[in-house]
């Protein structure tokens, strides 16, 4: 069975580096962008099954970058978890097309859950 291809993109390295690893111990492959205004050409390129984004980081907004996905017919349909340690941006993030909101510190079982529940 083919590993389900995760993109994940945080502004922080270790979150990055930390859920990189989480996600890899659960079978999953991962793909790490730290550079938001490099994530469409990314997703582009490496046509991941889900995509995992950071709501508050800068330049690029998490918000911003999932109403572009939403509003592009190549990759409208990727399924998007957003996360934030920001207890007011829930709403936000799935205002702007995000399928599910995880809140930081990470709790691998529920983001395991939602990733099968979005891809399998």
């Amino acid at each position: 069975m083919k590993k389900i291809k995760l993109l994940i993109c945080d502004d922080d390295r270790d979150n990055l580096d930390i859920l990189e690893v989480l996600l890899e111990f659960e079978g999953f492959e991962v793909i790490k962008e730290i550079d938001s205004t490099k994530l469409i050409q990314k997703i582009t390129a490496h046509t991941p099954d889900l995509l995992l984004v950071d709501i508050i980081m800068p330049i690029v907004s998490g918000e911003d970058i999932i109403r572009t996905i939403r509003n592009n017919a190549n990759i409208k349909e990727l399924p998007i978890i957003a996360f934030s340690a920001g207890y007011n941006i829930k709403e936000t993030a799935l205002d702007a097309g995000a399928n599910y909101f995880a809140y930081k510190p990470f709790d691998v079982g529920e983001i395991k859950k939602m990733i099968v529940e979005l891809v399998v």
